[in-house]
């Protein structure tokens, strides 16, 4: 993989085994389950995920950059304006943060490593 670009899309859903039937029956899409609130698909031109959600769908894709150096990945956002929303944490399969650009965007830049 290649630092710095755009690697994975993230969406938010209140129900995971229905928006799951819906993407396999309408795109042909498969799905890997992370637990009960998470599923992964692939067979879409761009790998992403569906992360279960309660809250209010506004803006339900987060885009997702990969780095092999989170933490200098994460220097360099501050160091430009970004904000950063979730410091870096640890999930299965690597680690992540979120930000936030200077105009309000919501990215997270994840790594393997």
């Amino acid at each position: 993989m290649n630092s710095n670009q755009i690697n994975y899309v993230e969406f938010k859903a209140r129900d995971l085994e229905q928006v799951k039937q819906f993407y396999q029956n309408a795109f042909g899409w498969s799905f890997t389950d992370y637990g009960p609130a998470y599923t992964a698909f692939s067979n879409s031109g761009l790998e992403g995920g569906f992360a279960q959600s309660d809250e209010e769908i506004v803006n339900g894709a987060l885009v997702i950059l990969y780095h092999e150096q989170l933490e200098e990945s994460q220097q360099t956002v501050e160091n430009n304006g970004g904000r950063i929303t979730q410091p870096i944490y640890s999930f299965p399969g690597g680690r992540r943060f979120h930000f936030t650009d200077p105009g309000g965007n919501e990215l997270a830049v994840w790594s393997d490593l």
